[in-house]
């Protein structure tokens, strides 16, 4: 019998005391942490909450827990992933002490949010000051604004959760409202807002889209409650957002806004009216003409009373893709489609790729449901609130480390799985010198290079100063 041949090297295995670190690119979030005083905020943020002989502050197990899902893991217990690690993320507490922490945030949910926010916006403030011309906000104003999306999507509840309930699309779980900031197309984006909801909340429910939209203007930095932000920031959603009320409030505090918006039955005729001349080409995603694309403004054409002054309705008509299904508001085998703005200033095809770009906001999704919001493991409606903003914390810790130590690299937009598959596993050893603990990065992994530059990177944001040498081990 002919011995078969094996693709890959036969290796003896066994477990033995050895300097290995596991998940050791996770250095660059710990620095991050570092970098940006998110420690001691969340620290001083939930000091109510820590027991006069507790061993374990409540801020670094918060910390930790959204440590644990940028890591990769999607429950309380995954927390172990750090407990192996103790040289490079500290003491971390027993599952017991977390799940016990958990519950006691829960407890008063309102007022352990308001905390965690609190710490989150004034963190923020620090970041976006970090990054200098690379922060989202730098050089915003009405004609470059800061864009905040909107979006609603949908979690999956495999067992009875408190307020999981049949969703519109005959599935069965919560449906959460999001809110983030695009850092445009050099960079990704990150959460200011989540806000739990149970699975048959509706969809363009206008009080629910004020409450996000508060909620994610309190987490700008330089925003103060009770005033108007002005159209320097846009508010950009999908046609869930195209309700009276809510369009009425962007108006009232001065935003800037673009949201998707229904066109009525007589959409065909109405187009009729338009001359071919005023069709303008439309552009793709590079900035280029896109052929079979074009758009125009219906703003004179609809009856717009009730809406709030100033809106313009822009619609954008293209050859739909093969096999497509045409609706009642497409004319001439065209798929046509509408959004409203108040924006005066830019090209209607300027102004219809800005609106199209609101898909980022599905892309932040789906990266935070990488992130630890496919499904919500705890039971209480309230616990599941704390998880969210567990998820909203390490979703922006990652944008965080990618915006000040991954800049002018392709590792700067990379999502969630890549950078846990290329970064965050990075092999390597500790090693001691003198009372310095060393964090040897294997040389011949391809993007160890990129780590080690990135935590030296975040070094010098925090000491001011270039830092050479071997990467130190946090702690």
């Amino acid at each position: 019998m002919k011995k078969r041949s094996r693709f890959y090297p036969v290796l003896q295995v066994d477990t033995g005391n050895v300097p290995a670190v596991g998940q050791a690119g996770g250095v660059l979030l710990t620095e991050t942490v570092a970098a940006a005083g998110l420690d001691s905020a969340l620290s001083a943020a939930l000091t109510p909450w820590r027991k006069p002989l507790a061993i374990h502050d409540p801020g670094k197990v918060v910390l930790d827990l959204a440590l644990t899902l940028a890591l990769g893991g999607d429950c309380l217990a995954d927390i172990a992933l750090l407990r192996a690690e103790p040289r490079v993320y500290g003491p971390v507490a027993s599952d017991p002490t977390v799940s016990r922490t958990i519950g006691a945030l829960a407890a008063d949910a309102p007022a352990a949010l308001k905390a965690i926010n609190t710490a989150r916006a004034t963190v923020r403030a620090t970041v976006w000051g970090l990054a200098g011309q690379h922060a989202p906000d730098h050089a915003a104003d009405a004609a470059a604004p800061l864009v905040i999306d909107i979006d609603a999507t949908l979690v999956t509840s495999h067992s009875e959760k408190e307020q999981a309930a049949p969703t519109f699309k005959r599935g069965f779980g919560h449906h959460p409202l999001c809110s983030f900031v695009d850092h445009g197309a050099e960079g990704s984006g990150e959460p200011l807002a989540v806000l739990l909801r149970a699975g048959n909340a509706g969809s363009n429910t206008a009080a629910d889209h004020i409450t996000i939209a508060r909620s994610a203007l309190a987490q700008l930095p330089g925003h103060r409650p009770g005033t108007r932000p002005g159209r320097k920031i846009l508010i950009r959603t999908d046609g869930a957002g195209a309700s009276h009320a809510f369009l009425d409030w962007c108006h009232g505090q001065r935003l800037s806004y673009s949201i998707g918006f229904g066109l009525p039955a007589n959409t065909a005729d109405l187009l009729a009216d338009l001359p071919a001349e005023v069709w303008t080409p439309a552009y793709d995603a590079n900035d280029e003409v896109r052929e079979g694309a074009w758009v125009a403004e219906l703003t004179g054409l609809l009856d717009l009373d009730g809406w709030p002054p100033g809106m313009r309705a822009i619609a954008r008509k293209e050859r739909p893709h093969p096999g497509a299904q045409l609706r009642i508001t497409d004319a001439d085998g065209m798929r046509v489609t509408a959004f409203a703005t108040n924006s005066t200033r830019g090209q209607l095809p300027d102004l219809e790729l800005r609106h199209r770009r609101r898909a980022r906001a599905e892309d932040r999704i789906r990266c935070a449901k990488d992130t630890g919001l496919t499904n919500l493991p705890l039971h209480d409606f309230a616990q599941n609130q704390i998880w969210c903003a567990l998820v909203a914390l390490a979703c922006e810790l990652v944008a965080w480390m990618q915006m000040l130590a991954l800049t002018d690299t392709a590792a700067r937009r990379w999502e969630p799985k890549r950078l846990r598959t290329r970064l965050f596993t990075v092999p390597a050893t500790l090693a001691r010198t003198g009372r310095r603990r060393l964090l040897h990065l294997a040389e011949h992994h391809p993007w160890g290079a990129v780590v080690h530059d990135a935590v030296v990177r975040l070094r010098a944001l925090i000491a001011g100063a270039l830092i050479a040498g071997p990467v130190a081990a946090p702690g």
